[in-house]
């Protein structure tokens, strides 16, 4: 991999869905959790990660740099080291419809209008796709220029290929733009841009709820229903969780795996942790490690 630098912009790009449901009061207060039994013959671990923040509230805990170290593969939501994938990635926020042939007149005034908020117009980003568009509202909302961002994922894999571990992915780019796209057209996306303000003090209340590893807390903000509807939710969680939860046990039996996924991921009845919880793993928080 040749420029981590544009890796991590791609990472930031495919990361700003934000969507989750509330997990129940009981779960333990904690991003990382073990993964045994079941057959294993040594453990594997999953991270929830907050993709993006600024600098100075970035943190990777202890614990999770040594778990990463404990397992033999490292494992991301996309392979962003695959260039085949960044390729797929890159294409994917292009289009060939332009925005513009897909809205009225007086939505496309409307769309020019707010894109004013987020320091473009419709002329610049009219070749962009609707994911494109959705990338603004978290760049936006961060508080910090983006050369002062910090990646969580791309943190992790610079640890990993320093320890040369092998790289993997739960799905393909593709895969995952299927997904978004199920869960948000174009007029969703306009909606979402509209809440402005309302996502940049969301996403504080997440990062400060993340950094106490206050899953509770986060769940709870991330169930906003003008965030995530029960459509939205199946498509960008309960499906994915699946698919992901059939291919976790294949990979952990192989080498032990360090999964990093986003936090929105873990928890709730159609969560990872749930469902391998349920295939006969046991799951449980670490605390320290």
């Amino acid at each position: 991999m040749k420029n981590l630098v544009q890796l991590g912009f791609a990472v930031l790009l495919s990361a700003t869905f934000m969507s989750a449901k509330a997990q129940n009061a009981n779960a333990e207060n904690s991003t990382l959790w073990e993964i045994s039994g079941n057959g294993l013959t040594q453990p594997s671990y999953i991270a929830g990660t907050f993709h993006v923040m600024c600098s100075k509230d970035f943190e990777i805990k202890p614990k999770i740099m040594k778990a990463l170290e404990k397992t033999d593969q490292f494992v991301m939501e996309i392979n962003y080291t695959d260039p085949a994938e960044m390729t797929a990635l890159q294409k994917m926020y292009q289009t060939d419809k332009k925005l513009s042939d897909q809205l009225t007149p007086a939505e496309a005034k409307e769309l020019d209008k707010v894109l004013a908020d987020y320091g473009t117009d419709l002329k610049k980003m009219d070749n962009s796709s609707s994911q494109a568009l959705y990338a603004l509202i978290s760049m936006k909302a961060l508080p910090c220029p983006q050369n002062d961002i910090k990646m969580y994922e791309i943190e992790l894999l610079k640890n990993a290929m320093k320890s040369k571990k092998k790289v993997s992915g739960l799905e393909k780019v593709e895969e995952q733009m299927t997904s978004i796209n199920k869960a948000y057209d174009l007029k969703a996306v306009i909606n979402q841009l509209k809440m402005g303000k309302e996502y940049e003090i969301l996403l504080n209340k997440m990062v400060t709820a993340f950094k106490k590893e206050d899953v509770q807390s986060l769940y709870t903000l991330f169930k906003d229903d003008k965030i995530m509807n029960a459509k939205q939710e199946k498509a960008m969680l309960t499906d994915r969780n699946k698919n992901w939860a059939e291919k976790m046990p294949e990979m952990m039996r192989k080498e032990s795996s360090f999964f990093a996924v986003r936090g929105a991921h873990l928890m709730g009845d159609n969560g990872v942790i749930r469902l391998l919880k349920a295939k006969g793993y046991t799951v449980k928080p670490v605390l320290s490690l």
